[in-house]
């Protein structure tokens, strides 16, 4: 039953769950309940992916292990590639996008956008955590090739380097939107940056047969799900200070980090 005031409005109080989770002006409306949707649909593949390998599932492991063995000869025959994956891999490994998305932290400092500073700590840490918390879990290993072209330590799945490869182009690419908001080129040169470091970095893993594909997926995958996640919990915080919804994709996280008088002396 609808609760209203003495003017005859519903009040908030009175208002269903439903109501006012969709609610476009409210804190925790419609934006951030499809961000939420959003982040529970890519959940829901990765969760699976990671039942299937927990469960040995035997399609998996031989599309996996066709994919690995086809790329191996490939790496066996072809020198080349393999120079230009391991480089690949090492410039946009964990360890060199950490550092970038440190570099961009105190940049965030110095723009005075704590709260997007920790935006991307946040990201990254919970990313990084949840990764290396699941590879113990799972504990599946690597490839085990005759003549591997590269080695690399510790459990499989999910790829830290695909991971972290997500995580750190996402968090760049929505920081940096809000400079292309009206530049379409600009905007889709970003977006084109950020996807093939995401993707060819994750490619690198397999194609150096230090990873399975799968393992590899679950690492995009829980990736854009952080990065989903995080980016709602952004969205709630941008909601409770009155500050307009944002087209995510176009003006990323923050449109104001663009704007020309941000950086001048306040009165």
């Amino acid at each position: 039953m609808d609760v209203r005031d003495a003017g005859g409005q519903v009040t908030e109080a009175g208002r269903s769950w439903r109501a006012r989770r969709l609610d476009r002006d409210a804190s925790l409306g419609l934006r951030l309940t499809l961000a939420a949707v959003a982040a529970f649909l890519v959940l829901v593949p990765f969760s699976l992916l990671a039942l299937l390998v927990l469960g040995a599932w035997s399609p998996l492991f031989r599309l996996d292990a066709s994919i690995t063995d086809t790329l191996h000869r490939y790496a066996l025959e072809h020198p080349g590639w393999v120079r230009a994956m391991s480089v690949w891999t090492d410039v946009f490994g964990p360890g060199p996008l950490r550092v970038a998305a440190a570099v961009l932290v105190g940049w965030l400092l110095f723009r005075r956008a704590p709260r997007l500073a920790l935006w991307v700590v946040t990201t990254m840490a919970v990313g990084g955590l949840l990764g290396a918390l699941l590879k113990l879990l799972v504990g599946r290993h690597r490839p085990d090739l005759l003549d591997p072209v590269a080695r690399a330590a510790g459990f499989s799945f999910p790829s830290g380097h695909a991971l972290n490869a997500a995580l750190a182009a996402g968090v760049l690419l929505l920081v940096f939107l809000p400079y292309a908001r009206h530049r379409w080129a600009l905007r889709w040169a970003l977006w084109t940056v950020a996807v093939l470091i995401t993707v060819l970095t994750g490619l690198s893993r397999i194609a150096l047969g230090v990873h399975w594909t799968s393992d590899v997926l679950g690492g995009w995958l829980l990736g854009v799900a952080v990065l989903v996640a995080t980016t709602a919990a952004f969205s709630t915080w941008r909601a409770r200070i009155g500050r307009r919804p944002v087209s995510t994709a176009r003006e990323g996280v923050e449109p104001e980090l663009a704007e020309p008088d941000r950086d001048r002396p306040r009165a």
